[in-house]
């Protein structure tokens, strides 16, 4: 599809996107705006990244806004939709890309690190799904997952089992909500190293997919955009990774 008729498509529509103060949250801002979508920025403790993206959001699409709350939360997420709703209107996408990343293996792993990444990385993600559905109107919904949901990430237990229950939802919210609202994933690979690594971390696991590469968040953001613009293609999880899940064994 040539990017003019790709625009003509996302324009003037509305998108929530969660976690949206940096990092992948950002660029999916960021390139939905230049497509003519209005963006409401989620964030949770990142105010100032948020009001800073904001502005530069508002010179691309118009209009933009900034809004808090805790996905760790019940309550709060239970309400987002709505305040989302009260801000900017209905919303047209929703992008759950809200993450917490932290290092610990099966051994480490407690209860309240198992909770915390199921609530943020699965529950969340479905209270807003069913909250969005609530608009009865047409929507799309693109859940961020990570290729290694395909293989098996040891470092980070709690968040690969969370990520993997994020990726069964999105099959079954497709079933669910058809054909209303249209329900898919997408898989980053290598991307970004994690906060407090540099580009060197990507260097060293460049080898780890069969493109001997990494990616940039465009790929990711133009991926965003590629599902929010099909109407026929749903419950299905497109991967940016430069090949690395075809070398995953784990799960097959």
């Amino acid at each position: 599809m040539k990017t003019s008729e790709r625009k003509l498509r996302l324009m003037e529509k509305t998108a929530l996107v969660t976690g949206a103060a940096k990092r992948l949250g950002s660029q999916i801002a960021l390139t939905l705006a230049e497509e003519g979508v209005r963006v409401i920025v989620h964030y949770r403790n990142s105010r100032d990244q948020a009001e800073a993206l904001v502005d530069r959001l508002k010179q691309r699409a118009g209009r933009a806004w900034a809004l808090q709350a805790d996905l760790a939360d019940e309550e709060q997420t239970m309400a987002l939709i709505d305040s989302a709703r009260a801000q900017a209107g209905p919303i047209d996408f929703l992008i759950n890309n809200a993450s917490v990343f932290e290092a610990e293996t099966l051994w480490q792993t407690s209860a309240q690190s198992l909770q915390k990444n199921m609530q943020i990385h699965a529950y969340a993600p479905l209270e807003l799904a069913r909250q969005f559905a609530r608009q009865k109107r047409p929507g799309q919904i693109v859940n961020i997952l990570d290729s290694r949901v395909h293989d098996y990430d040891r470092d980070h237990v709690a968040y690969h089992l969370s990520k993997r229950t994020l990726q069964s939802l999105t099959r079954m919210l497709a079933v669910e909500l058809a054909p209303t609202v249209v329900v898919n994933a997408v898989a980053p690979g290598l991307i970004l190293p994690p906060e407090g690594e540099d580009a060197d971390h990507l260097e060293r696991l460049a080898h780890t997919n069969p493109m001997n590469c990494w990616g940039h968040p465009r790929d990711v953001a133009d991926a965003v955009c590629f599902l929010l613009q099909t109407r026929f293609t749903t419950g299905q999880t497109l991967y940016v990774d430069g090949g690395r899940n075809l070398r995953g064994k784990m799960y097959e």
